[in-house]
């Protein structure tokens, strides 16, 4: 039980870091850029629903904030359940 518990966990942890990184390349790095482009596939099909419901606050898009909640609400759930 205790490795399923770990493997949750450092999913968790690596969807997370995916996200921050994402945000942060956004910033930095053009879009077609190889890099960048592997990790948004990754992100954005988690992110665009999340963007259709939640409008941005002026400039601020806090999408990327509500997904790493709800990334760690649905682990804890699911740790929880086992």
């Amino acid at each position: 039980m205790s490795i399923l518990v770990s493997a949750i966990l450092l999913i968790r942890n690596i969807l997370e870091l995916l996200v921050i990184v994402s945000v942060i390349l956004s910033y930095f790095m053009d879009r077609y850029h190889p890099v960048r482009r592997w990790v948004d596939a990754i992100v954005d099909p988690m992110l665009n629903p999340i963007r259709r419901v939640v409008p941005l606050i002026g400039m601020l898009d806090i999408s990327p904030i509500i997904l790493i909640v709800l990334i760690r609400i649905i682990s804890n759930l699911i740790i929880k359940l086992l």
